[in-house]
């Protein structure tokens, strides 16, 4: 009996396997302004179960711009990883991750079926940076890079649309009672549901989470792997 058993997990895992390898995509992970790599952890171990090769990305960008971040990080990664023969690089970003895939894309391209996945991510700017724009503090804080997250920055006004399809997932949970009444309408503590959106989204959902706990939700991380497999959330699972 115990030989059966060990020869079906053998079995088992050899399945996973050959089917992480016939996917041939790979998912690279971005975090937002402040937070660490480890908070994609969650997510990364989820899509490494799936089948996914995964790269979390981790970087410093109180010193930076977007801009630098985007051609530091992400250019020669994703040359590398086409070079590999990955037939799809996805992406999956939370905060100004998504930012820096977007200008990413302005002038790069990724192969044909790749995704993007974001989660909260603040594409038309957040009004708690534009009440504090005046704060030694705060701009000690965020840096250079944080005042590209106003609701007026030049830099959100001039990203043009990009081809991949995208899915947002927006948080509508607060615990920062300030921070709320800053922003209008529904908000995550950081970032309006509505200024979340892009144009181009192909699909869109919203979960009861605030700006830091979407990372760690399992229907988020169900619903990251249901849009990079089809291109659309499962919106009967709320």
């Amino acid at each position: 009996m115990r030989h059966i058993l060990i020869t079906c997990l053998i079995v088992f895992f050899s399945i996973a396997a050959l089917n992480a390898v016939s996917q041939n995509e790979c998912v690279i992970l971005l975090h937002g302004l402040g937070d660490v790599k480890y908070s994609m952890f969650k997510i990364e171990n989820d899509l490494k179960d799936a089948g996914y090769f995964t790269k979390n990305i981790g970087y410093k960008p109180l010193k930076e711009t977007i801009e630098l971040l985007s051609e530091r990080e992400l250019v020669p990664l994703v040359q590398i990883y086409q070079k590999m023969g990955f037939e799809k690089i996805h992406f999956v970003t939370h905060s100004m991750g998504g930012l820096i895939v977007r200008y990413f894309l302005q002038e790069n391209e990724l192969p044909k079926g790749s995704r993007i996945v974001m989660l909260s991510p603040p594409n038309h700017g957040s009004e708690v940076v534009d009440y504090f724009a005046e704060s030694p503090f705060f701009n000690l804080l965020v840096g250079d890079v944080g005042k590209e997250l106003a609701t007026n920055s030049s830099f959100l006004s001039n990203l043009e649309t990009v081809e991949p399809a995208i899915g947002i997932i927006a948080g509508s949970k607060s615990t920062n009672p300030l921070f709320s009444k800053i922003i209008p309408g529904d908000d995550d503590g950081r970032v309006s549901v509505e200024n979340t959106k892009l144009a181009e989204m192909d699909d869109f959902f919203v979960v009861p989470k605030t700006h830091l706990t979407i990372k760690y939700s399992n229907l988020v991380a169900y619903q990251i792997q249901e849009f990079l497999m089809d291109g659309k959330f499962d919106h009967n699972e709320k």
